[in-house]
């Protein structure tokens, strides 16, 4: 680092000294002291002891460097609200640390330590502790005195307990201990009541821990653990969960329980040893991503579950309600039936008003299927898997009363007017086709508030979806989308999913981080280079706080 920089408080800058007619207004290096310093990524070996000249620092940035040590003079910048150290090779913190009274945030991620400084627990301002990517073996029990710790990341190291005094941490709202060796959480860890985010994927645990009081506790990710038993008690305590992740265990049943999860929105039992489910998991009033492949279920057809969380939810329910032959049977040939029609589940039509004509692979949906509507009113229309190469013309006859269609695994290039005419259309499915764009018609979609376009061949981002204000699903992925426009994604504020997953995205821009509304934002598979997958992997809350921080102020 230049001499100069640790002395810019002290030496009158060279463009003082050639150019005398500074006022007294204009002598900014007489007012105020260097704040903020920010030496990241570079090649830094050491940092020197001079750094005590800044007293006034409140931020020192000097991660993504080569530092093995810190100097001890650190402990001296008594004004020091955020130190980064992360991305280095430091094998040990000093202990001069441990005296800077108004420290808020430590990052000290991906290092060499193998333990932490005992008195870690004096920074009694601390809020954010991010320890992950370590080779740490223990926690020092002073950690119990971190009352304003608000997240704390111990992901990555060989943690195989936690101590029990982590439940003094009162305001502790995002503990994340993913990738330790931990076979057990302490019980008294269930008295952390303001806990929102438990990050515990790929451990060693063998059961769900048992988490009573944590009565704000919104996501439980579990994942690639050795869990064979979901205790129904354990659920019970988990009201307020948003988010369940169990992917990769060893689960064998799911208890009837679940359904006490009314406010759950993500279920993921992803490879797993299930062989039923309850179907009153159907009745999870807000479901939207339920992930059940790789488990091997005797109940579910394999067609059914790449059909989407919304078609496996309406089959789980159809047979609580179980009174006749199910959406996908014919219905018996009988006088009613006329031959032309006997292709045409006139029974789902009266009493599911259930519109089906899937997996023909059909050129095109014959009018007979049409005219078996009659007067009925038809409020779900499912031609997906066909040969269609457009949006069936007569479509437009149901638009009084369909509000959900779908149109995946066709052929389908472009989108006709007659769609624009559903006007109470709510979910639109039109995924695994071959479309390029969507026209500006369909902003007469108002209702409209899930969307798939997922494996199509969009280059640019649909501008019409920025004019659908009832949105909260847009699944987008696996298309080849360039760049997306956060301004105007904002303006969605009932926008809850956004997939972008396995697109063209370059970069990320920062302004997407105001979208606060967001819950699950997911960008995996794109070429861009920031934020990095350890961020990602985090999670939507995570991602959404980075780009707000890197949003130029």
């Amino acid at each position: 680092v230049p001499e100069h920089v640790w002395r810019i408080n002290l030496d009158t800058p060279e463009e003082a000294q050639q150019n005398l007619s500074f006022g007294a207004a204009d002598r900014w290096w007489e007012q105020t002291d260097l704040t903020k310093l920010i030496l990241a990524s570079n090649k830094l070996q050491s940092l020197s002891e001079d750094v005590q000249l800044l007293p006034a620092l409140t931020m020192l940035d000097v991660h993504d460097n080569q530092l093995t040590s810190l100097p001890s003079a650190l402990g001296q910048l008594e004004n020091l609200q955020k130190l980064d150290v992360s991305h280095n090779k430091l094998r040990s913190l000093p202990e001069e640390l441990l005296q800077l009274p108004r420290l808020r945030s430590l990052l000290v991620q991906h290092n060499e330590l193998s333990q932490l400084p005992e008195g870690l627990g004096q920074l009694l301002s601390l809020e954010e502790l991010d320890v992950s990517n370590n080779q740490l073996t223990a926690i020092p029990t002073s950690f119990a005195l971190l009352v304003n710790l608000v997240r704390l990341n111990l992901a990555c190291n060989q943690l195989k307990e936690l101590p029990a005094d982590l439940s003094a941490m009162k305001s502790l709202r995002q503990l994340d201990c993913t990738k330790n060796y931990l076979e057990t959480v302490p019980p008294k860890l269930a008295t952390m009541a303001s806990l929102e985010q438990l990050y515990l994927r790929k451990n060693k645990l063998r059961s769900l821990p048992e988490l009573p009081s944590c009565k704000l506790l919104k996501e439980l990710h579990a994942g690639e653990n050795q869990i064979e038993i979901l205790n129904a008690e354990n659920l019970k305590q988990l009201s307020s969960l948003c988010v369940l992740e169990l992917r990769d265990n060893k689960i064998k049943a799911v208890p009837e329980e679940i359904t006490v999860l009314q406010k759950l929105e993500r279920l993921d039992l992803a490879n797993n040893d299930i062989s039923r489910l309850p179907y009153t998991l159907g009745n999870l009033p807000q479901l939207k991503f339920l992930a059940l492949e790789g488990n091997p279920l005797r109940t579910i057809r394999r067609d059914l579950l790449q059909k989407g969380t919304q078609e496996l939810l309406k089959y789980l329910r159809s047979k609580i309600q179980d009174d006749g032959p199910g959406p996908n049977e014919e219905p018996p040939v009988t006088a009613m039936t006329l031959p032309s029609q006997s292709k045409v589940n006139i029974h789902a039509i009266t009493t599911l008003k259930l519109l089906e004509y899937s997996d023909k692979q059909a050129a095109e949906i014959p009018g007979a299927v049409f005219d078996a509507v009659g007067a009925h009113p038809v409020a779900t229309v499912n031609f997906s898997k066909n040969q269609l190469r457009e949006i069936p013309p007569r479509l437009v006859e149901l638009k009084d009363s369909v509000c959900d269609v779908s149109l995946g695994f066709n052929k389908i290039s472009s989108i006709s007017s007659e769609l624009c005419l559903l006007q109470k259309l709510t979910h639109l499915d039109l995924r695994n086709n071959f479309l390029t764009a969507l026209p500006e018609e369909m902003e007469a979609l108002k209702r409209l508030h899930t969307i798939n376009l997922a494996f199509n061949r969009f280059k640019v981002f649909p501008s019409v979806l920025y004019n659908l204000p009832a949105l909260e699903n847009i699944l987008l992925s696996n298309n080849q989308v360039g760049s997306i426009d956060p301004v105007q994604l904002k303006g969605l504020d009932k926008l809850g999913t956004l997939d972008l997953q396995n697109n063209d995205l370059l970069q990320v821009p920062p302004e997407l981080g105001n979208c606060e509304n967001l819950r699950s934002l997911l960008l995996e598979g794109n070429p861009f280079r920031t934020p990095r997958a350890a961020v990602l992997a985090k999670g939507t809350a995570a991602v959404l706080e980075y780009l707000r921080s890197r949003i130029p102020s």
